[in-house]
């Protein structure tokens, strides 16, 4: 074929990219909720960068009295100082919490419980993605720690707190990498192939753990929902291959979210009325999104439920 005709096709599948681009940054929905939530009180965990900090932001910028729940005392601290200087809200406070310690996430849920006189939102956003496939000193895969074991048991420590402050909200965050997840009860704590399948594998776990507690809290009117933020270029991926983060960049390009882009999903979980009545729900741009049987199914959630609080029981009280 002629050499122009290469140099059409070429320049042609350069314009479709831009083209889907622009209508994928186009597409990002904003939470537009302008209720506020003065005298309310929010945990934020991983709130010292990224789609946390963001998240943190705009709670603070709503009059709640914000927690920021972070295992690096420096950048938390750095981050608290941001957030009242841009909200004017002096009512954000810093609380260590390390979720590769369950000791750690107990005595935080001690501190809360001990201090706090409610708890209007919680919002686990803290995870990652390149974690090692190593051991936590819990015995625990750190991934499914840090992103499963960990936030299930900080939500049931503080159960009772969000319970006597209902109608109350959790806000999971999760992804839709968990389309390649795997929950295998047999094996959700050995070691997988890479990172990728581990981190799939607990933002499976995530969706799935979220329709047992959804059926324990509905009638305490406490709602429990996920958003997926989107796909942004945060400090998750930690130090991962060279090949992986090359590969994901070009899908950050791809989809242009910031991190501010992707808490707003989760603040409409958090603040928006409508989300207020209903429960189990996975949401993406601010609106229920469809998922997929495994993510849902309710005789696995109970068994999940079930090896989650073994795992985790000598921190239950």
């Amino acid at each position: 074929m002629p050499v122009y005709f290469y140099g059409l096709l070429a320049v042609s599948l350069i314009l479709l990219i831009l083209i889907l681009r622009l209508y994928l940054k186009s597409s990002v929905r904003k939470c537009k909720c302008k209720t506020l939530l003065l005298g309310k009180v929010v945990i934020v965990t991983g709130a010292n960068s990224g789609i946390g900090y963001h998240t943190a932001f705009k709670l603070a910028a709503k009059g709640a009295r914000v927690i920021l729940a972070c295992r690096n005392e420096f950048r938390a601290r750095a981050a608290l100082d941001k957030i009242k200087l841009g909200t004017g809200n002096s009512q954000v406070v810093f609380k260590k919490l390390d979720l590769t310690s369950l000791q750690s996430i107990r005595d935080f849920a001690d501190d809360v419980l001990k201090t706090e006189t409610r708890l209007d939102i919680l919002v686990n956003n803290a995870g990652a993605c390149a974690l090692e496939n190593k051991y936590t000193n819990d015995g625990i895969l750190e991934g499914m720690q840090v992103n499963h074991f960990g936030p299930f048991l900080l939500t049931q420590l503080l159960i009772p707190i969000l319970k006597k402050s209902r109608p109350s909200r959790i806000v999971n965050v999760s992804s839709l990498i968990y389309l390649i997840g795997f929950v295998n009860l047999k094996k959700i704590n050995e070691k997988r192939l890479n990172r990728i399948n581990l981190y799939a594998d607990s933002k499976l776990c995530n969706l799935v753990i979220q329709q047992e507690f959804a059926r324990r809290l509905e009638e305490l009117d406490v709602v429990v929902n996920s958003a997926h933020p989107g796909i942004i270029l945060t400090n998750i991926l930690g130090t991962s291959h060279p090949l992986f983060e090359a590969f994901f960049k070009i899908l950050c390009w791809m989809t242009p979210r910031t991190a501010e882009d992707g808490a707003e999903t989760i603040v409409h979980l958090a603040v928006s009325e409508e989300c207020g009545n209903v429960t189990g729900k996975f949401f993406m741009d601010c609106k229920v999104a469809y998922l997929l049987p495994k993510g849902k199914d309710p005789v696995l959630a109970k068994k999940l439920w079930e090896l989650s609080e073994d795992v985790v029981k000598d921190y239950i009280s």
